[in-house]
């Protein structure tokens, strides 16, 4: 194999490559010869066919096989002489492909950006301000009153006029055109006024009403309702309110912890506590990570790969233009071309990716099969019935498990930098974590 330098500019790479005819030729016969005891043809007996038949048969679809695994194995042998490795995809061309004759070199354009030398970085100058925070008595009891909301009753009413905020027992049968329609119907159906679980329009048309009144409510489906032959259509639904009922009052005691599966109030505040603090920490864990990497890109720096980088930019572009339009799906939608801001995020990105791969990779960091069944785990509750579909998806799928890969080795990497770093702990408020959160929203 012959290799000859065509680029070299910054992190471009480009080389000729030229494989042998007379090893081309060799590999082809080894596979023929290995191939010979086992191919019977007629008028022969297995293993018995002359190799000039065997070539003249099968040579052609040899021939093809081996001159792929020429140029595979001469790209691969390659990168293992020249350390280089690629940041994306090589580009390999056949150049004498259209020309190519049997006793012809193989002569292969390889062309790639290589992944930059990323320096050494001294951690001990790394300086950071972990906020905590502890859950106040005000904190634990607004979440209490939360529950209670969660945990709404209703008493009957003493006038029986339904207001905003009462609940009303209503049987309902809902016709287009006069004709009632499939799922417009329900008895004893408990609906409270103003929660608007309803089609804009049903519940006000509710309020004022009395226990036994029958009222018809006139409502008009929604352009973009999911049932097609409903959407847009006018609708009258034959209401008979039954019982008219006003919120009880909400009792924050232990009864109101067992219905949420608690044995006591005491032990309902500890949860509460214990979820916030929890809550506290991933958001200062999202803090520190931000100085962190704000550190670390100030820190450090190298040539990127324009590729690479522009790739990044354009995924930024794609992911933000969707934020902002929510209502297209897929890619039906015009070119979106990435700014230049959106060009400078992405070399922050790219930067930072690169430094944390090359440290983790020096100090050995791997993620665990535990860790990542954790994490899939997690994920799987978010498809609630479809745990098992979701677990067979990852497990077929190397592009997802490389996403739910990639956060668990970054943060293993982070933690490897923190236990390097200064440390040093900042006990706040709530409000000023909060604060230091949305700042990096604004971001």
């Amino acid at each position: 194999m012959q290799v000859s330098e065509t680029l070299n500019e910054g992190l471009k790479r480009g080389y000729q490559i030229t494989v042998p005819a007379g090893d081309i030729d060799a590999k082809v016969n080894a596979k023929l010869v290995e191939a010979q005891p086992e191919v019977e043809l007629k008028g022969f007996r297995k293993g018995k066919v002359p190799m000039a038949m065997l070539k003249k048969q099968f040579g052609r679809q040899i021939m093809g096989e081996v001159i792929q695994e020429s140029i595979d194995g001469a790209v691969q042998e390659h990168f293992q002489e020249s350390g280089d490795r690629p940041a994306m995809q090589p580009k390999i061309e056949m150049i004498n492909q259209e020309n190519w004759s049997d006793g012809d070199d193989i002569v292969v354009a390889l062309t790639y950006e290589a992944l930059p030398d990323v320096p050494d970085v001294d951690f001990g100058g790394v300086k950071i301000e972990k906020l905590t925070v502890e859950p106040a008595e005000a904190d634990v009891d607004e979440a209490l009153e939360g529950l209670s909301k969660n945990a709404q009753t209703f008493e009957p009413k003493e006038d029986g006029v339904a207001e905003n905020g009462d609940q009303v027992v209503i049987d309902f049968v809902g016709k287009v055109d006069g004709e009632a329609f499939e799922g417009g119907a329900a008895e004893d159906y408990p609906l409270v006024l103003g929660s608007k679980s309803f089609i804009p329009g049903f519940e006000e048309q509710l309020v004022g009403t009395k226990e036994g009144e029958e009222k018809a409510v006139e409502v008009n489906f929604p352009e973009e309702y999911q049932a097609a032959h409903l959407a847009g259509k006018t609708a009258v639904f034959d209401c008979t309110v039954k019982e008219v009922k006003k919120p009880a009052e909400a009792k924050i005691d232990d009864e109101m912890a067992k219905s949420f599966g608690v044995e006591s109030l005491e032990a309902l505040k500890t949860q509460i506590k214990e979820r916030l603090s929890a809550e506290y920490a991933g958001a200062a864990r999202q803090v520190v990570k931000r100085q962190l990497l704000d550190q670390l890109d100030s820190l450090v720096t190298f040539d990127l790969p324009p590729a690479l980088v522009e790739a990044e930019a354009n995924q930024i572009a794609h992911q933000l233009w969707h934020e902002e339009n929510p209502d297209v799906q897929g890619h039906d939608h015009p070119t979106i071309e990435p700014t230049e801001e959106h060009r400078n995020l992405a070399a922050r990105r790219v930067r930072l990716g690169l430094l944390l791969a090359e440290l983790g990779q020096k100090e050995g960091v791997e993620v665990t099969d535990a860790e990542m069944t954790q994490a899939i785990m997690t994920q799987a509750r978010q498809y609630p019935g479809q745990e098992r579909e979701f677990f067979e998806f990852i497990q077929k799928n190397a592009q997802a498990q490389q996403q739910l890969r990639a956060p668990l080795f970054e943060d293993k990497v982070i933690d490897l930098v923190l236990d390097r770093a200064e440390v040093t702990e900042k006990p706040v408020s709530k409000a000023e974590l909060q604060a230091e959160v949305e700042k990096l929203e604004e971001a």
